[in-house]
């Protein structure tokens, strides 16, 4: 409690009072060039200068710098500096509380737990300057080395224990920056095909994560040889275990690696067809035309039979039949139905629609309409279901009905039908 004390003891004194001027002119200062350095960039929304001045690095970072530079001049001249001492630890807490916010921020920008771990994070941060500043700190830091965890045969201090999982937090939460700010800015405007954007964002993603981990670990002093033997349960869990997870992401990779499907494609898998809207390296999102999202692991897209209507061509051909009289026209009813396919708007000219003479009935004669769409996207049965409506209204006008099922009974001479 000596800086206390040393505080209480300076109040009311002119170096005090010095000291607080020059502590608020130092944050003025830092305010009128970090918002003047943000109107040279028109006012970024990003990490350095935020959605306002106050809640960017640039502001905390400026006042830092000034800070540190008005503490080695009272020092340089031997003038009194408690209170600057004391400012500069809540001057790096601000940095550090704003550098995450921005950070998680713009990794999950619509995340409302991320909002719940800021507030996590910044009450932590302001307990740790509290015992920073008030001296605290290092009678703290020696109770927790005097509290030893065993794991086997080896023994770790929880201080130990407290910084690793720290430093592999904050490793973890820069790397995905990192990679997602790569992503945003170089991988996105440069390569436009989705499924090769989603791999190279992965993999960049992964790769940064793990080396970013290896790091922080053996800074913390962990043996790192002893994660080979873990490499190698891990290496028998997955042959045994997790066989089926392992062929889901390694499926995954496959799929986006060889773009036999990509996303935004329209695909049909037995009787389930819709669009991808995401592949994930365990499974794969298609949106029905109905709104259904359908969650499929990647295996079933290696292994099993795949209609794909927007790899090569994406014409697909749809097709009514219609049974009338034989007393018909054939060549006129013909005509009639292709003129009748033709009114809706999605069938397409080229290629033209067919009617064709499919069968000879009990009922009558059975004509297949085939028509194609360029647009499956967009739903079959509703255009399937313009195009029987067309045809409808088109055999009313000609006056040519649909022949009724009819059958007829015969009944043996003399005998009498049976009685209700």
């Amino acid at each position: 409690m000596n800086a206390v004390n040393v505080w209480i003891e300076g109040l009311g004194t002119i170096s005090f009072a010095q000291q607080i001027g020059l502590l608020v002119l130092c944050v003025c200062v830092a305010f009128y060039w970090a918002k003047k350095i943000g109107h040279w960039f028109k006012n970024e929304s990003n990490l350095i200068f935020g959605q306002s001045t106050a809640q960017g690095v640039l502001f905390p970072f400026l006042a830092l710098v000034f800070g540190f530079a008005i503490k080695a001049v009272l020092h340089q001249f031997k003038w009194p500096s408690e209170l600057m001492v004391a400012a500069l630890p809540l001057l790096l807490c601000w940095l550090v509380i704003n550098l995450c916010q921005g950070v998680t921020r713009f990794i999950f920008p619509s995340s409302s737990g991320m909002r719940e771990v800021e507030r996590l994070f910044a009450w932590g941060s302001g307990i740790f300057c509290v015992f920073w500043v008030f001296g605290l700190m290092p009678d703290f830091l020696q109770e927790l080395e005097q509290v030893h965890l065993s794991f086997g045969k080896t023994q770790v201090d929880l201080r130990t224990l407290l910084e690793g999982a720290l430093s592999c937090v904050a490793v973890i939460v820069l790397t995905l920056w990192f990679s997602t700010l790569i992503e945003r800015q170089i991988i996105k405007p440069t390569v436009q095909d989705l499924s090769m954007r989603k791999v190279l964002s992965n993999l960049l993603r992964t790769c940064l994560v793990t080396i970013g981990l290896l790091f922080s670990l053996s800074a913390v002093g962990l043996d790192l040889t002893a994660l080979s033997v873990l490499g190698g349960a891990l290496g028998v869990g997955l042959g045994f275990g997790l066989q089926k997870l392992a062929a889901n992401y390694v499926s995954g990779f496959v799929i986006l690696l060889e773009r036999s499907i990509r996303i935004g494609d329209f695909v049909r898998i037995e009787e389930f067809e819709g669009q991808i809207t995401d592949i994930k390296t365990r499974y794969t999102l298609i949106r029905a035309y109905s709104g259904i999202e359908s969650i499929v692991p990647n295996e079933v897209l290696m292994t099993q039979r795949i209609e794909n209507y927007s790899l090569q061509d994406p014409h697909v051909m749809l097709s009514t039949s219609i049974t009338l009289s034989y007393d018909i026209n054939v060549p006129e009813v013909q005509l009639l139905l292709v003129q009748a396919a033709l009114n809706c708007d999605r069938v397409q000219r080229d290629p033209a629609p067919k009617a064709l003479l499919e069968a000879f009935d009990s009922d009558g004669l059975t004509f297949k309409l085939v028509y194609w769409i360029k647009d499956p996207q967009n739903g079959q049965l509703n255009v399937r279901s313009m195009v029987n409506c067309s045809v409808h209204e088109a055999l009313k006008e000609a006056k040519i009905e649909i022949p009724r099922p009819q059958r007829e009974i015969h009944w043996p001479q003399g005998a009498s039908p049976p009685s209700q």
